[in-house]
């Protein structure tokens, strides 16, 4: 893909713990459709991100978990990818986590910009996890910091039991008929997550 034809600056960010026993020769197989993306031969000649003050993609042994802060120019294909990536990291998850891909145009000026016009900025919160009650856990956690950080403004956090017990009435709901569905085991409650940020154009993540 030329230069010209890659209107958005992708960033891909967030940290992936693997089970222990995963190589690196797997890592660099599920994250195959990322590097081929990039237009590399290899994984580590596309970690690096287009941005030099960003981490890019790197594996940290001692904690067996893949950060991803990286940039990389494309188009809205890449959304393939990255689909095929987190299809990939699903068998080497050791838990849920949560990756967030922000779309920025590149091609947008707001100095230059009508009144009218609006940049193509798009973002996506993707999931990976071992089994589809790791994946609901972070979704859970991510909806209840998100709602508490929102209601917090209004009231005290002691008033907002009843609010998380409600979340956690709906979630159990959707679990139960996947349960029915699959036979899996329940995934814990209250198990503090970390929370991503949801919509509208967003400075880069630096680490």
């Amino acid at each position: 893909m030329a230069p010209y034809e890659r209107p958005f600056e992708i960033h891909v960010h967030g940290d992936i713990p693997l089970r222990p026993e995963v190589s690196y020769d797997e890592i660099q197989d599920a994250l195959r459709p990322l590097w081929k993306y990039a237009g590399a031969r290899s994984l580590a000649a596309a970690a690096p991100s287009h941005y030099e003050d960003e981490p890019g993609i790197q594996f940290e042994a001692s904690t067996h978990t893949l950060h991803l802060c990286w940039t990389v120019l494309g188009d809205q294909d890449f959304r393939q990818a990255i689909d095929e990536t987190c299809m990939a990291l699903n068998e080497l998850a050791a838990s849920g986590a949560a990756i967030e891909v922000t779309f920025y145009d590149a091609e947008f000026d707001e100095e230059e910009a009508g009144p009218d016009e609006e940049a193509r900025d798009d973002f996506v919160m993707l999931f990976v996890g071992p089994t589809p009650a790791a994946i609901m856990q972070v979704q859970r956690d991510l909806l209840v910091e998100d709602v508490l950080h929102v209601m917090e403004r209004h009231f005290d956090a002691s008033e907002l039991g009843g609010v998380v017990d409600e979340i956690d009435r709906l979630f159990a709901k959707r679990f139960d008929a996947l349960v029915h569905s699959l036979d899996l085991g329940r995934p814990p409650r209250g198990s503090g997550g970390h929370g991503g940020p949801a919509g509208g154009r967003r400075p880069r993540h630096l680490h």
